[in-house]
């Protein structure tokens, strides 16, 4: 017996016919549309803090070394010089 003409065969986009198979490709259709909006996104600038952020400088690098130890005074002042001109 049906009940409100939706218990036929073929009502309803979860039953078997032409209906049944636009699930996947709706759905490859909006992985596509994300990935393009994220595509733009990075292409913009747009993002975290943490991919904003500029990149250490070569003096940067060599302070941080040698407050660490790795490069005695006198390497520091030389390679310095030869950095900052």
């Amino acid at each position: 017996m049906m009940m409100g003409g939706w218990g036929g065969p073929g009502y309803g986009m979860m039953r078997g016919g032409m209906m049944a198979g636009m699930g996947v490709p709706m759905l490859l259709g909006w992985l596509v549309v994300v990935a393009a909006v994220v595509l733009l996104a990075r292409w913009a600038g747009l993002g975290c803090d943490a991919c904003r952020k500029p990149k250490e400088t070569a003096l940067e690098i060599l302070e941080k070394r040698y407050a660490r130890g790795e490069v005695d005074k006198a390497e520091f002042e030389s390679r310095k010089k030869d950095l900052v001109g």
